[in-house]
C-alpha cells in the first residue's frame, strides 16, 4: 500500500490534477478544461470522475491521505475562492466545502496558486534547505509567495503576498483588479505583450513582427523574435526585467530572502528576463544587500510543477 495525495491546480483555462507520493513522484496525472464549465457543480462532478479514474488506473494499491488545491484568489483560512477574474464562478465560492462532498473523508486544503508553487519549491525543488525565500510566478498575471522562517506568510485575512498588485506607475495601465499601474500589467505574459505593442506602435525601429495585430502577438512570439536579436523584442524584455528588478529590490529590503525564484511561462525565456531583472535589482538594492540575494529559476519540472505544489500543500496539511 502506497500513501499518496491528490494535487489539483486550477487555472483559468486548464485544471491539472495528479496523484503524488511522499517523495514527490507524480504517479499519474490528467487535466480538464476549466473554461468550458460555467456551472461549478458540473465542473466538480467531472473532476471527481477523472480523479477516481486515474486512481483506479494506477497498478499499485493507493491510500489517499488528502487533497491539496492551488487556485487564483484562494483564501487558505476560509477555504474559499474569492472573485477570481479568470474563473467562471464569481463571488466568494466555498470551494473546500463543495469539494469535500465529492471526496468525503479526505482532508482538503486550499491556497492560492503562487503559495502552492512555493510549497512545491520547498518540498521538492530548489528551496529544500531554505527558510527565507520568495516565489514569483510569471504567467498571464504575476503571482507571488513569501516564506519567512520556513512558514508561508498568509497575513490577517489570508491574502498576503499580492506583489502583482503593488503600484509601479501612477494612473498607469488598467489592471483586471480595477486599479491602474499594477505590477502585473507590466511584468507578465500579458504585460510584455502590451509593452512590445507600444514599442511597435511608437518606435522608429522595425521588427519582424511589424504588421501583426495586438490580439495575434503572443509572449512566445516575442521570445522567438528576441532570440533572433529583434531590437524591439529585446527592448521589451529589458523594460520588463527593469521593472521587475526594481520591485524585487523593494521586496528584499522588507523580507531579506536568501533567494527569489522565478517560474512560469515568461521565466522560460531564461537570460532574456533573468539578466535585466538581476541587473536592475542589484542597481536598486539597499547597499547592505548587494551581492547577497540570488535570483534563481525553479527546479521543479515545468510539466508537473503546479500539481506538485498542490500536493505539497496536501502533505503539509496532513503532517
Amino acid at each position: 500500500m502506497i500513501d499518496a495525495v491528490v494535487g489539483i491546480d486550477i487555472g483559468g483555462t486548464t485544471t491539472e490534477f495528479g496523484v503524488v507520493d511522499r517523495k514527490g513522484k507524480c504517479l499519474k496525472a490528467n487535466s480538464i478544461n476549466t473554461r468550458q464549465y460555467t456551472d461549478l457543480e458540473e465542473y466538480l462532478k467531472c473532476m471527481h470522475l477523472e480523479i477516481q479514474n486515474i486512481i483506479n488506473s494506477i497498478y499499485k494499491d493507493i491510500n489517499i491521505k488528502g487533497i491539496g488545491v492551488g487556485a487564483p484568489n484562494a483564501n487558505h483560512f476560509r477555504g474559499t475562492i474569492e472573485n477570481a477574474p479568470n474563473l467562471n464562478w464569481k463571488g466568494s465560492v466555498p470551494f473546500v466545502k463543495k469539494l469535500k462532498r465529492y471526496f468525503p473523508g479526505w482532508p482538503v486544503a486550499l491556497t492560492n496558486d503562487a503559495n502552492a508553487a512555493a510549497l512545491g519549491e520547498m518540498f521538492y525543488g530548489g528551496a529544500k534547505n531554505m527558510k527565507d525565500f520568495v516565489v514569483i510566478t510569471l504567467g498571464t498575471g504575476l503571482g507571488s509567495a513569501f516564506v519567512v522562517n520556513g512558514q508561508l506568510v498568509y497575513g490577517h485575512n489570508g491574502l498576503a503576498g499580492e506583489l502583482g498588485h503593488v503600484n509601479v506607475k501612477h494612473n498607469g495601465r488598467l489592471c483586471r483588479c480595477g486599479n491602474r499601474g499594477c505590477l502585473e500589467t507590466y511584468v507578465s505574459a500579458t504585460g510584455i505583450r502590451r509593452t512590445f505593442f507600444n514599442l511597435l506602435r511608437t518606435g522608429s525601429a522595425k521588427s519582424s513582427l511589424s504588421g501583426v495585430g495586438f490580439q495575434k502577438i503572443t509572449s512566445e512570439m516575442i521570445y522567438e523574435a528576441a532570440v533572433k536579436k529583434d531590437r524591439l523584442a529585446l527592448e521589451a524584455f529589458n523594460i520588463t526585467g527593469e521593472i521587475l528588478g526594481r520591485k524585487l529590490a523593494d521586496v528584499t529590503a522588507i523580507t531579506d530572502p536568501e533567494a527569489i525564484f522565478l517560474l512560469g511561462g515568461l521565466a522560460q525565456a531564461g537570460n532574456l528576463i533573468f539578466n535585466p531583472t538581476r541587473n536592475a535589482m542589484e542597481k536598486n538594492l539597499f547597499p547592505i544587500f548587494r551581492g547577497k540575494i540570488k535570483i534563481l529559476p525553479s527546479k521543479l519540472k515545468r510539466d508537473s510543477a503546479a500539481v506538485l505544489g498542490a500536493a505539497a500543500l496536501a502533505w503539509q496539511n496532513r503532517d
